[in-house]
């Protein structure tokens, strides 16, 4: 279907605004932490921050406790974007959303940023907070026995690699990932939507080359599965996903791949492409009507497995 008009009148708005890969860093997370006031204000909830330590200093984490009687399901959640931009602030609507939609604890994690801190060092700090909150789950008004792992784009990035080192690496054990278009492969050799979406929606095929190249410390990195997790040799015993894609994305396909390859390897995974939708939509949960029923399945997935 063509782009939603709601996006499309998003993306006009938008096209005077220098490109993010013509930036230096420091001036493209200011034009992305100003969008902020473009956003629906998410619902109203309690919230908390607070610091953990992990090697080389602390690590914020800012908690969002749905209304009702706890202990309620956990979601750990790492934000986009690019592994190089956005902040807690950026995303605190989509963590606020999925935290009274789908009954959960939110720890959205203050990970460290790219080019400062290249892989693997924001993989180090999601896995830190992801078996801190578990650990301590009880003191987050939570339930250690219903913990799972969750990001948009690059944070589904790092959501997914959550899950491998979890697996691999000893636990805890995690009920569900949610992976909203997440990055799961290195741009090149790329997917066609690489090439049907490289300009014109949003997010470029030229700006996701800009945040690896970034993110990246060395070459060889681009094959290694905890940056790249499509190329995980073994997909097998992940926790269950929901998977959700974006028609005008140029992640759309290797989103939808990462999905394959967990059915294949005998992971339940739902998989939803949401036609007429960009990257980033569902920043816009309140503004664009089409990423409310987006926004609304994934929180009755959440409220579905964190209550098995």
């Amino acid at each position: 279907m063509p782009v939603d008009p709601q996006i499309q009148a998003l993306l006009d708005k938008g096209a005077g605004v220098p490109a993010t890969q013509t930036l230096p860093v420091p001036e493209a997370r200011a034009q992305y932490e100003a969008r902020i006031a473009l956003m629906a204000p998410g619902p109203q909830l309690a919230t908390r921050e607070f610091a953990i330590d992990r090697p080389g200093g602390a690590l914020r984490i800012r908690l969002y406790t749905p209304e009702g009687e706890g202990p309620h399901p956990l979601l750990v959640f790492f934000h986009g974007s690019g592994f190089v931009l956005c902040s807690l602030d950026t995303h605190d609507g989509i963590c606020r959303n999925l935290c009274a939609g789908g009954g959960c604890v939110v720890a959205s994690v203050d990970y460290r940023l790219a080019p400062e801190t290249k892989f693997p060092g924001p993989t180090e700090d999601c896995l830190v907070a992801t078996r801190w909150c578990a650990e301590h789950a009880a003191e987050l008004g939570a339930d250690p026995a219903r913990v799972l792992v969750g990001g948009d784009s690059a944070g589904g990035n790092l959501a997914a690699v959550t899950a491998l080192r979890i697996r691999d690496e000893g636990g805890p054990k995690l009920i569900g990932q949610l992976l909203l278009y997440p990055v799961t492969d290195f741009h090149t050799p790329g997917t066609p939507s690489y090439a049907e979406n490289a300009e014109g929606y949003g997010l470029t095929r030229a700006t996701m080359e800009w945040f690896w190249d970034h993110y990246l410390a060395r070459p060889g990195d681009a094959v290694h599965p905890h940056a790249a997790p499509l190329r995980a040799p073994d997909l097998s015993r992940l926790p269950p996903a929901l998977i959700q894609s974006a028609e005008y994305d140029p992640l759309r396909d290797e989103a939808e791949l990462y999905a394959d390859r967990l059915r294949a390897a005998g992971v339940p995974v739902q998989v939803t492409r949401w036609a007429g939708m960009n990257h980033g939509f569902l920043f816009w949960v309140g503004k664009v009507d089409g990423a409310a029923p987006a926004m609304a399945e994934a929180c009755d997935w959440l409220r579905c497995i964190g209550n098995r």
